[in-house]
């Protein structure tokens, strides 16, 4: 969608990024069929493991930690949704998966809009579909690029 509005937000103090390269991924999913998402504003908010845990448990019942958390919007108000990304759970993770945080970060950005775009992965079905739409989401990503936009930790 040529005009949605894409808000991001960090709320993590020692999270660093670059903003342009993570609206221009997203601008890259948005303009890709496999993975529309329905009309209005989309909204990104990277958090703390407290954050995504209190959040967490109010929404899901479960007070734990997690990678990502995504709201639909209401097409009638003009909100396609929201994202939010767990960054410290990106930060204690991506060693075991021989990743770097960028690369687990943008992962984690494909996931939650892909949770939006109707893809699930409550079932072992689902589970494997959606694996499947994060491998094409992935590859459309760093196609055009030598590496992912940047995300660094600042003490």
């Amino acid at each position: 969608m040529k005009n949605r509005e894409i808000q991001i937000t960090s709320r993590c103090k020692s999270l660093r990024f670059d903003l342009d390269g993570v609206t221009d991924c997203l601008r890259q999913l948005d303009t890709d069929s496999r993975f529309a998402l329905h009309g209005g504003d989309l909204s990104i908010v990277f958090l703390s493991d407290a954050e995504m845990g209190d959040l967490h448990g109010t929404f899901l019942g479960d007070p734990s930690p997690t990678d990502v958390i995504t709201f639909p919007g209401d097409p009638e108000f003009g909100e396609a949704g929201e994202i939010c990304i767990g960054v410290e759970r990106a930060a204690a993770v991506y060693p075991e998966h021989q990743s770097t945080l960028s690369h687990e970060i943008l992962l984690y950005l494909a996931h939650g809009w892909l949770h939006l775009a109707g893809y699930d992965d409550v079932s072992d079905e689902d589970r494997l579909r959606m694996r499947q739409a994060e491998q094409e989401a992935m590859a459309l990503l760093l196609r055009n690029r030598s590496t992912p936009p940047k995300f660094s930790w600042v003490d």
